[in-house]
């Protein structure tokens, strides 16, 4: 029996990836950086291990015994004073290095969707780093690039809880966002895959316009959606680079950007955003 560790496991994404990997017959280590954040994954994890990626004296011995270390560790929002660059890119870094020593068979990373156009954004900078290192590093892997998570289309959820939603240009960028446990089938798949590269979406390819629809339609609202011309959020990011810190500009800027380009991946998986959205109208 191969075994797996997975970093990320308290995450959206990592969840799903820890009880996907148990369901295909893995052994599975967790990392955390306390015990109570996985109780309710217990009956999916065969070993805990509580360190914190920020601190490398505490991942020691982490990648003993594995075979295949899985991470999809990140922050979507920066807290207790950390960066991008001590998380996404060093904290991955100090994982890797532990993997480095073990010799295991296999890295996955999860990554994000046309990275390599993004990489001037701070947090897309940061995971670009750690792919480079990832690939200099003389082991098996394979990067998975995800177009977006359904659990960030919840934003298009609370605008329309709110009675109005906002798209930038024309709000026909299109874009495939994938459920979680769709996207844990590619990555625990991975291992088996040759494939270095992988790039994937859901099955729904969407325009913003029709995102939002969807959302207004699930709460039983009346679609109201506003349109900002491009060159307002040009300026409006221009003023957020100067006047606020990178913890509040760094997701704003990923946002924005995402939300005025086409984002359009391969597409896999059974899920459907709607039924996402009537799944979750009562979470605030």
């Amino acid at each position: 029996m191969k075994k797996v560790l997975v970093a990320g496991t308290t995450g959206y994404l990592g969840k799903y990836v820890v009880q996907e990997f148990k369901k295909q017959g893995y052994w599975t280590r967790a990392l955390a950086r306390n015990t109570a954040m996985i109780e309710s994954l217990s009956e999916y994890i065969d070993e805990k291990f509580i360190g914190k990626v920020t601190d490398p004296n505490s991942l020691t011995g982490i990648c003993k015994d594995i075979d295949i270390v899985f991470s999809s560790i990140g922050i979507t929002k920066q807290k207790d004073g950390l960066t991008y660059m001590d998380v996404d890119y060093q904290g991955n870094l100090n994982l890797l290095e532990e993997a480095k020593k073990e010799g295991i068979s296999k890295f996955i990373y999860v990554s994000v969707f046309n990275a390599e156009k993004m990489s001037h954004l701070k947090g897309i900078h940061a995971k670009v780093r750690f792919e480079d290192e990832l690939k200099k590093s003389r082991l098996n892997f394979s990067i998975i690039y995800p177009n977006g998570f359904f659990s960030d289309m919840l934003e298009y959820l609370q605008m329309a809880k709110k009675g109005r939603g906002y798209v930038f240009g024309s709000g026909e960028n299109k874009i495939n966002p994938i459920h979680g446990e769709d996207l844990a089938e590619v990555c625990a798949n991975a291992v088996k895959d040759d494939e270095s590269e992988i790039k994937v979406g859901g099955v729904d390819l969407l325009t913003h316009n029709e995102i939002l629809t969807t959302a207004f339609e699930s709460l039983g609202k009346k679609v109201k959606i506003i349109k900002i011309p491009i060159w307002i959020r040009n300026l409006f990011l221009a003023t957020l680079r100067i006047f606020t810190s990178v913890k509040t500009y760094g997701p704003l800027e990923f946002f924005m950007t995402v939300l005025a380009m086409d984002m359009i991946a391969p597409t896999y998986g059974k899920h459907h955003l709607k039924d996402f959205f009537f799944e979750n109208i009562n979470i605030d």
